[in-house]
């Protein structure tokens, strides 16, 4: 295959994927000539397996709108030993009770104030703060019940109270639980270990519902349901089943959040309105069509038709980076609008030095088509160099490791990561897509 030939392969390569990202990012209905047009869902099954992205934008809080609750944490009944898994399991079992409430693109961080552990909470979409401060302020409460097995005919009408029976055991009992590999297999289970009023507790139950089913709810939901297959005396007892480590140190982190309740305090509660949110996208949109159109503006005028060429590429570089936005997804904040908008600067700068240095190039004398092929070539140092000071900065920023001492700020993080983004894609719209799109489209231009 000759090099005409590959790099006509590649334009339609990428003709097709601005293809995909511009369908993406079409509105779900669009009205034309008293018709109504649907945006095609991306649905796609090999067999059983069904994935189906959910391509739309999400919001964080400044966007959407929503509450934002800073909780104190009582630490005090948390044994030294255990404050490190009490936290965690205080952190998942609230991100839990979000889950259940409906909220998405939720945060949950556990920060450091001094001495003291702050709970921040931000739920946006979140329209009565009552709601969501009643939800989150409960300490969590761990049971064990068991199952009482009914007849077909009469578990349509059954009641909570008829499925479940109280067995007394529950999270003041429980001293820990582990995901340890059995022995034997290695597979994972999760252990159990009760003290000295739940041992006689769980052997009585396990006497009971020996070869039955005991349910373990947490807040009312059933976490898991195993089944007794013997009595167990010495309150020491694994859950066994299909766990991975994964999926084990989850079930042991929910159990540790009703046996190591830790009892929080509200601090502080704000919320923002929709509208305002609302108002920060039109406004950060309508910033960014207008740097688009100017850079666009000044390309074409100093550069003509290889400007015009490069409008191009920096349109196929917005539609990929939103894209990516869909899919991965991105929070977008508003300053990760504002880093998105950087990003457009910065993505242009990559051209204006290649051309620059064709410039040179057509000044010794050179062909065109060599002094393009070098233009990219020499100007590639300096891209690579400037952008990888800039994703360097971009990622202390956005503190992936979440260590101690950098930003832990959610709005620093939303600017970062679409910074970040922006600048990886920046350099592929830059380096390839301009230099394909310059091979295949462009004679010998004057610049």
């Amino acid at each position: 295959m000759n090099a005409n030939q590959k790099n006509k392969n590649l334009f339609y390569t990428l003709l097709g994927l601005t293809f995909v990202c511009l369908v993406l990012n079409l509105p779900l209905k669009i009205s034309l000539f008293n018709r109504t047009f649907y945006r095609p869902d991306f649905n796609f099954k090999l067999g059983s397996f069904q994935i189906k992205p959910n391509t739309d934008l999400k919001y964080g809080l400044d966007l959407a709108g929503g509450a934002s609750l800073v909780y104190s944490i009582d630490m005090a009944s948390a044994k030294t030993a255990d404050i490190d898994a009490a936290l965690e399991a205080l952190k998942l079992n609230i991100e839990r009770r979000i889950n259940i409430f409906g909220v998405s693109e939720s945060s949950v961080k556990l920060t450091k104030q001094g001495q003291d552990t702050r709970l921040n909470v931000e739920l946006p979409g979140v329209t009565d703060i009552n709601d969501a401060i009643n939800l989150i302020g409960q300490t969590a409460s761990l049971k064990f019940m068991g199952i009482i097995e009914l007849p077909p005919e009469a578990t349509a009408t059954a009641t909570f109270d008829d499925v479940f029976k109280d067995t007394s055991l529950n999270g003041s009992h429980l001293v820990k639980a582990l995901p340890i590999p059995n022995p034997n297999t290695g597979a994972m289970e999760v252990s159990l270990e009760f003290n000295q009023e739940g041992a006689k507790l769980f052997e009585k139950a396990t006497k009971d519902y020996l070869n039955k089913r005991i349910a373990i709810l947490l807040d009312d939901q059933v976490v898991t349901s195993p089944t007794v297959s013997s009595i167990i005396p010495d309150g020491k007892a694994v859950i066994n089943g299909s766990f991975d480590i994964k999926s084990a140190k989850s079930l042991s982190a929910q159990l540790n959040a009703g046996a190591l309740p830790l009892s929080i305090k509200l601090l502080s509660q704000s919320q923002i309105g929709a509208s305002l949110g609302k108002d920060s996208v039109d406004k950060g949109i309508k910033a960014g069509l207008i740097g688009l159109g100017l850079v666009a503006l000044f390309m074409i005028s100093i550069y003509g038709y290889l400007g015009f060429i490069s409008v191009i590429s920096l349109s196929i570089y917005g539609l990929i980076t939103i894209t990516l936005y869909r899919l991965i997804p991105v929070t977008l904040t508003f300053p990760g609008l504002v880093g998105f908008i950087l990003s457009i600067g910065m993505a242009v700068d990559s051209n204006i030095l290649i051309f620059e240095r064709m410039k040179e190039e057509i000044r010794a004398g050179k062909p065109w088509n060599l002094a393009m092929e070098l233009g990219f070539g020499k100007a590639w140092d300096s891209i690579k160099d400037a952008n990888t000071c800039t994703i360097i900065t971009a990622l202390i920023l956005f503190n992936p490791f979440n260590w101690q001492f950098l930003n832990s700020s959610g709005m620093l993080r939303g600017f970062a990561v679409t910074l970040l983004l922006g600048i990886l894609v920046g350099m592929f719209t830059g380096v390839v897509v301009t230099r394909n799109l310059l091979r295949v489209l462009a004679s010998r231009k004057k610049i």
